[in-house]
């Protein structure tokens, strides 16, 4: 099976205000939208935003809940970015849950909850370049 995702979808519960936070915030547009859903094309694979309670029957399962066990990552090109991306996600509805700092395992990151609690990392690392694309490459 090949090594891809094709769509990353996030439960909301208010499409406007997280449309704001992607389109304010990361300077996203919308490539497709209606009264429940986004989605924003990324660099091989879409994002969604999905009021919840689509969601919910979309996938025949109620209760969903917020925050997740994971986290969104978002990479940038300098470490001098890290904190600029992350305070104009919180000028878009999103709130600093990290500022930008150094963890031991070398780089620079902080993180962002959406206005839903989803979690964005904001990250530069030395070792991993981003193409032309924006795609990033695993390196150590």
């Amino acid at each position: 099976m090949q090594n891809q995702i094709s769509v990353i979808t996030l439960g909301v519960t208010d499409l406007a205000r997280s449309r704001r936070f992607y389109t304010e915030g990361f300077g996203w547009r919308p490539v497709f939208e209606n009264a429940e859903i986004a989605f924003y094309q990324m660099n091989g694979f879409v994002l969604g935003t999905f009021l919840q309670a689509s969601l919910e029957q979309d996938m025949n399962r109620s209760g969903l809940v917020r925050p997740g066990a994971f986290s969104l990552a978002h990479n940038v090109a300098s470490q001098e970015q890290v904190q600029i991306v992350l305070d104009q996600l919180a000028s878009a509805g999103g709130r600093i849950l990290r500022p930008g700092d150094a963890p031991p395992h070398g780089g620079f990151r902080g993180y962002v909850a959406d206005p839903d609690d989803h979690a964005w990392e904001i990250a530069w690392n030395p070792s991993w370049p981003i193409d032309a694309d924006g795609h990033v490459t695993f390196g150590l």
